[in-house]
């Protein structure tokens, strides 16, 4: 019936009660969350939810994406996983009594298919495939780096190709390492399964030297691929280890033959045959050192002999010979180190004799008088003490160079020649003609200088003319024939006391004095 004007309205009745829960709807909601892309807040239509969801996302995959080596960081992954907690527990709670529907009724089939789809969609489509795809990059990402790495290496050896590995050794060995690392720490990798044939061009550069036969280049980097095995996996060496030894000992031998002799590399010849003796003492190389040093001795040697040669820059090269024979087993080589020692000897008599005739006087004094030091049981010492002499004297008179002295004193009778010193000072006669020799007379002590002839008013000198007895005397015994003297006084005792020479000629059946005196210069 209709109310009664001015009466009061009647009760609506109590209010609406809340909306039952539903676990498996908060459920469905809190799973849509997690797929990343705030689905549950889709289905709750709770918009700016949603989008806070979807702004998560998008900063993730622009950090992630392209996917590289060192991938996500890990305070980010963790920082979205704790985000996902968070929204899919926010999603739960709304979505526990959120009207939505989803319970019985008509249709209710189809919507309890709803829950193990966003199950399927968000355990396994989306994160699962996410990851799973994610992963591949990354992967991939960390095969091109490894690539990337190989490439690097072997830019580094071709860029020191042709080059000494002296000089270039920190760069092979910064490649080297390398390839270690890909092939052992990344074997199953692209680049890891293309190491071995990395190494294998590793050796062909590192050895090149060797075979454009640069010998004593291919020694040090020979040796560094001898021992490949020391810093390299054997697994990635294949056949390589002992390919070098034969190469390294050949290099050996060829470098330190050819060093003999050379000036500068003396020292380094020996050095390289030592480690050839001594390393591959079996080896076919080894077996020729002996003999190729002995012939080496032997030819200079018989160029001395022959005259083929210069004598004096012969015997400077056998002299390297005995630098790099020193070095060598004494054992093995001392029949080589006697027959360069026997060579040197008469190449240094031949030297001297050499330079004597070439009127080189100064050189040929010091070469004989130290042939005579060295080799004092020579048969040539004598020899060599004479034409040390002559040579002296010619310094000073050029025609007692004109021949050599003879290697034997003449037979026949002898004439006497007494020697007196009549100055201040010791002093020493030279002599040279049919015999050579030399003869040291005291000091006369209270003998002085003569007043020069061109002095003044100066008397006429009379030397030797006062008691016998006052002057120390020598008595030679000398061959008839023509005779060059050298008088040698030494110029402190006097000013005017030095070298001069003197000529003369000894006859058979006389007897001679030879008078030595100073004189004061002009005297003015």
């Amino acid at each position: 019936m209709p109310g009664v004007p001015g009466a009061p309205a009647a009760d609506s009745g109590p209010p609406a009660p809340p909306p039952e829960s539903n676990p498996a709807q908060a459920v469905l909601v809190g799973l849509l969350n997690l797929s990343c892309l705030g689905l549950g807040y889709v289905l709750l239509k709770q918009w700016v939810l949603a989008a806070v969801c979807w702004a998560a996302t998008a900063v993730l995959l622009l950090v992630a994406l392209p996917a590289d080596v060192d991938g996500v960081p890990t305070g980010l992954l963790a920082g979205y996983g704790v985000f996902l907690l968070a929204v899919a527990a926010d999603g739960a709670r709304r979505g526990l009594r959120a009207p939505l529907a989803l319970g019985a009724g008509p249709g209710t089939a189809p919507r309890r298919l709803v829950l193990p789809l966003a199950l399927a969609l968000v355990l396994l489509v989306v994160p699962v495939g996410g990851s799973v795809a994610y992963g591949v990059a990354r992967d991939e990402a960390v095969e091109q780096s490894l690539l990337d790495r190989l490439a690097a290496a072997d830019t580094q050896v071709k860029s020191v190709a042709g080059q000494s590995f002296g000089g270039s050794e920190h760069t092979y060995r910064k490649a080297l390492a390398v390839y270690q690392d890909l092939g052992t720490k990344h074997a199953g990798s692209r680049a890891g399964r293309l190491v071995p044939d990395r190494i294998e061009d590793y050796y062909t550069a590192v050895s090149a030297p060797y075979g454009q036969k640069k010998f004593c280049e291919a020694v040090p980097a020979l040796k560094h691929l001898r021992v490949l095995h020391e810093s390299v996996d054997r697994r990635l060496l294949g056949e390589l280890p002992g390919k070098a030894d034969d190469p390294l000992a050949h290099s050996w031998y060829e470098c330190g033959t050819a060093g003999l002799g050379v000036a500068g590399v003396e020292t380094t010849a020996g050095e390289h045959l030592n480690a050839l003796l001594s390393t591959f003492p079996e080896s076919s190389y080894a077996r020729q050192v002996e003999p190729k040093v002995a012939e080496g001795i032997r030819t200079r040697s018989a160029a001395i002999a022959g005259g083929t040669t210069d004598p004096c820059d012969a015997v400077t090269e056998l002299r390297r010979y005995g630098t790099t024979v020193a070095l060598l087993p004494r054992e093995t080589f001392a029949g080589v180190s006697r027959q360069h020692g026997e060579a040197v000897r008469k190449g240094d008599f031949a030297c001297g004799v050499d330079q004597f005739k070439d009127k080189e006087y100064t050189r040929a004094v010091e070469t004989m008088t130290q042939y005579a030091k060295d080799h004092p049981d020579s048969p040539q010492a004598g020899h060599a003490r004479n034409i040390a002499i002559a040579a002296e004297i010619a310094q000073e008179s050029p025609a007692a160079g004109k021949q050599l002295p003879p290697a034997e004193a003449p037979g026949g009778s002898r004439m006497v020649m007494v020697v007196s010193n009549d100055g201040p000072g010791e002093v020493e006669l030279l002599y040279t003609g049919p015999v050579t020799g030399r003869v040291t007379l005291k000091a006369c002590g209270t003998c002085k200088p003569y007043q020069g002839s061109l002095a003044r008013n100066a008397p006429k000198i009379k030397a030797c003319t006062g008691p016998s007895s006052k002057y120390p005397k020598a008595t030679l015994l000398l061959p008839a024939g023509d005779y060059h003297f050298l008088q040698k006084r030494d110029r402190t005792i006097t000013a005017s006391a030095g070298d001069k020479a003197s000529t003369a000629t000894i006859e058979p059946g006389y007897s001679y004095t030879n008078c030595l005196y100073v004189t004061s210069g002009y005297g003015f």
